[in-house]
């Protein structure tokens, strides 16, 4: 006989991750909003770039002290990628193969109760051209060749991060003002849309196909009051994730707090 109708969804409704990704500007500048934000917003797992804190820096008591694992990888004043998690943490890696002169903390893997998630500091790229735009698309070839090992697996895996893409005019509050811009030069939004071609899907446009929907506003010209925004923090999920994604989101709240990054968290909810 089947479990009644409403047992079915309450299993449901507790079997479910939601994953989040937040380019924090800076974990020492931001750790009270961090913290706040993770405890009241049903995260367990937290993606986390440019943290801007050597590893014997990084706060992980802050995060310890609320019952949660932490793993990093940083260095000094620039970059920084780090994973929060309520459960435990496993296989971790950092950085990414084909440079072994690359030393810029920008990436790092874990597995958690079965998806493997990656949390990514992609290169900004600017001036474009220069040597700054040449190692953003070396980067990105790079992540495209991981990308593609990782599907080998056939397990639910979460690309989530700052890719420093603008994928799409929806994407930008002022297309031609950012012509021009490493962000939508055309050679990054190849190498984003290669992710794709080889499998994985855009979660939140996945759910959300035509929304207007940013995650960063700078911090001049009054960005944020105006919502000038663009979206560049993404999650790129395999096609195993893909069938587990319930629903995907922006949190603009923390963006309005006084002192914040100027990214906000993304997060998308797995059936797990």
């Amino acid at each position: 006989m089947p479990p009644p109708l409403a047992a079915v969804v309450l299993l449901f409704l507790f079997n479910k991750m939601r994953i989040a990704s937040w380019n924090v500007n800076s974990i020492k500048a931001r750790l009270d909003i961090v913290t706040d934000w993770v405890v009241g917003n049903n995260c367990d797992i937290l993606l986390i770039q440019e943290t801007k804190s050597q590893d014997v820096n990084f706060p992980v008591s802050a995060f310890k002290n609320l019952g949660w694992h932490a793993v990093f990888h940083g260095q000094k004043s620039y970059n920084g990628v780090a994973i929060i998690s309520r459960f435990p943490i496993e296989e971790v890696t950092t950085g990414l193969a084909g440079d072994d002169e690359d030393e810029q903390a920008r990436y790092m893997e874990a597995t958690i109760r079965g998806v493997r998630v990656a949390t990514i500091y992609l290169p900004n790229g600017n001036p474009a051209p220069g040597k700054k735009f040449d190692y953003k698309i070396a980067w990105f070839k790079r992540l495209e060749a991981r990308a593609r090992e990782l599907l080998e697996a056939e397990i639910p895996i979460v690309l989530g991060g700052d890719f420093n893409v603008i994928p799409s005019d929806i994407d930008c509050y002022d297309p031609d003002g950012w012509s021009g811009d490493a962000l939508t030069h055309p050679e990054s939004i190849s190498a984003f849309r290669k992710l794709v071609y080889v499998g994985f899907c855009d979660a939140l446009r996945e759910i959300n196909p035509t929304d207007v929907i940013y995650t960063y506003w700078d911090y001049q010209a009054g960005a944020w009051q105006r919502d000038h925004g663009v979206r560049i923090d993404h999650f790129m999920l395999s096609p195993e994730a893909q069938d587990k994604l319930v629903n995907v989101g922006v949190d603009k709240k923390p963006r309005g707090l006084e002192k914040p990054s100027d990214h906000t968290p993304i997060w998308c909810e797995l059936a797990i």
